[in-house]
């Protein structure tokens, strides 16, 4: 047996200085002792292993054994239980630094296949040899950190519940198991909390090395990771689970939370090293910290509350920029997510317009353009657009005003528009309703506004069809505010005339183009419909169907079905734009 062997090779090395070996006997050794690993006399070695007078040389050379103990163990063999052990033996006596490093090998070598089953097995063993390295742990622990989470994120984020309680690819057993390997060392700093007041420089490094730790895991998984409220908060949620431990490690290691979402970039030398350390991405952890914090109420108990709702909502518009900007749905949903918890705490009308010139509002309302009219989920689409209208509602007069002009000049797109247009009329609106009038929108600076949001962008050789949504909401507010102003006059009725004027002169000529337009391609279309019948009889006729030369069809290829009935709607449309035009020279000629 390779046990016997082993015993013989090393009852001749027993006399031998530990710095007489050579590399030949380490292969030796090594050889013999992987024999019997793959022969499955590990019960046998596991008793030589054991046997104190084998322990000197062990020190020197067992080390060399955990690679094929690793593999065993991974392979899950019927005798892998004595290769744990001696792998647990062999941790205990052998050179720690040897221990990490070829711990830390295994770890990054793992297979891609087996990243979860190596990552959980070695984070048994990894605490023990990091607990006998004294004053050089802490920086031990952070390669053993990154190593584990570098792994982890390779392997693919649960999206849905199902496939989080499924964990088919094992990442929520990594994320309990390596809440289970941390904890030790976040008792460690607590307990040296309680004992003395003074933190010592290892304290301090160890503390950096668990915030580093905690703002990883932020950014991966979690901010990867759905959380849904409903699906996550139950006690069978690893992921949500995992969260909330990353936030109370926090706590525990005494780092403030509006420490690290208000003032990061004001910190002082003392934390310089954390920020270098975590330069690659702070603002995405930060940003799952805050979605977390604010969304979730993760932690909210301990949050103080003197911080007013508008410094909160434009310390978020960070990370709200940063969740929004990328096109990861779970991205998405968090950036809107905390826009509107960010939001509501915000009373109505009270944003002032200093806050626009801001970069980071401007921004996040293009984004959030871009997302309403890009995006091809319709959940987002919808949602940006309830947090678009939720934002309009804050913002004060002037404002809303300075804030609706920039809008339409940029959007290019005429839903967008249409919704600004809207809310322009629900502003006259309110204000008459309420008692509480707003200069911003009232007399000349209304006016102003009008005359540049009531137009027709390519003038007459805009495409009605597509632009419809902002020439019908037009057409909305200008008889609106001619048939308010002629109940109550308030001096604006001789601009008003000459907005609706010049809007409806510069419409009317797009009518009779879009009309004559669409009106002779339904009649080729029409006519086309009868060849086609006529062609078709005289091809049955004739018993040569197959030969029939179809033309190219026009409308982007659409069946004669589809373009006739787009045509149709067409023609619809530009009748009812022709009614409220009639409508609205109706009531200019009533006033007068």
């Amino acid at each position: 047996m390779a046990t016997n062997e082993l015993d013989d090779v090393i009852q001749r090395w027993r006399m031998t200085k530990e710095e007489d070996l050579k590399p030949a006997d380490h292969e030796l050794f090594l050889h013999i002792g992987s024999t019997c690993i793959a022969q499955g006399d590990s019960a046998q070695l596991l008793d030589f292993i054991k046997e104190e007078k084998n322990q000197d040389i062990l020190k020197s050379m067992g080390c060399g054994l955990l690679r094929p103990l690793i593999k065993n163990a991974l392979e899950k063999e019927k005798d892998s239980v004595h290769c744990e052990a001696i792998i647990s033996h062999l941790v205990q006596i052998c050179n720690t630094n040897d221990l990490l490093n070829i711990l830390l090998r295994e770890l990054e070598n793992a297979d891609i296949d087996a990243i979860a089953d190596t990552l959980i097995l070695l984070m048994q063993y990894l605490p023990l040899v990091l607990s006998r390295l004294g004053d050089t742990k802490a920086p031990s622990l952070g390669l053993a950190l990154d190593s584990l989470q570098k792994q982890i994120s390779k392997l693919p984020v649960p999206y849905l519940h199902k496939q989080e309680q499924e964990d088919k690819y094992g990442l929520c057993r990594c994320c309990t198991a390596l809440l289970t390997f941390v904890q030790p060392f976040v008792q460690e700093v607590k307990s040296q909390d309680t004992k003395s007041p003074v933190t010592t420089s290892y304290d301090e490094r160890l503390r950096t090395v668990l915030l580093k730790f905690c703002m990883e895991s932020l950014r991966q998984p979690l901010l990867e990771a759905q959380l849904d409220t409903e699906a996550n908060t139950t006690e069978n949620s690893p992921l949500w689970n995992f969260a909330t431990e990353i936030i109370a490690i926090l706590s525990a290691i005494q780092e403030p939370l509006p420490k690290l979402l208000f003032y990061h970039p004001l910190r002082g030398k003392e934390d310089m090293g954390v920020v270098k350390r975590d330069d690659s991405h702070p603002t995405e952890s930060r940003a799952c910290l805050a979605y977390l914090l604010f969304v979730h109420l993760i932690a909210m108990e301990v949050f103080p509350t003197v911080f007013s709702p508008v410094f909160v909502l434009q310390c978020n518009m960070e990370y709200i920029n940063i969740l929004l900007s990328r096109k990861d749905e779970s991205w998405i949903l968090k950036g809107l997510d905390l826009y509107v918890k960010s939001l509501e705490r915000v009373v109505d009308n009270s944003l002032p317009v200093q806050l626009l010139e801001l970069k980071g509002f401007y921004s996040v309302s293009q984004i959030l353009v871009k997302i309403m009219v890009e995006c091809p989920f319709e959940h987002l689409r919808l949602k940006a657009l309830v947090v678009f209208q939720l934002f309009i509602e804050k913002l004060n007069g002037e404002a809303k005003h300075k804030f609706f002009r920039c809008i339409m000049k940029t959007s290019h797109h005429a839903g967008v528009e249409s919704v600004i247009l809207k809310n322009i009329k629900n502003q006259v609106e309110n204000s008459k309703k309420s008692g509480h009038r707003d200069s911003w929108f009232e007399g000349t600076l209304l006016i102003s506004l009008l005359r540049e949001t009531v137009n027709l962008p390519q003038g007459p050789e805009t495409d009605l069809l597509h632009g419809m949504d902002r020439v019908m909401e037009s057409l909305n507010i200008l008889r609106y505010l001619l048939i308010n102003e002629r109940q109550i006059s308030t001096g604006i009725w001789t601009e008003l005339c000459d907005i609706a004027g010049n809007y409806i002169k510069t419409l009317r000529v797009c009518l009779i183009m879009s009309k004559s337009y669409y009106g002779s391609e339904l009649k080729r279309l029409h006519e086309e419909k009868k060849i086609k019948a006529k062609e078709f009889k005289e091809a049955l006729r004739e018993n040569n169907v197959h030969d029939m030369i179809v033309k190219n069809e026009r409308l982007g290829g659409m069946q004669p079905e589809a373009q006739d009935k787009v045509l149709q709607c067409a023609l619809v449309t530009y009748d009812l734009m022709e009614s409220l035009v009639i409508r609205l020279e109706e009531i200019i000629e009533q006033k007068d």
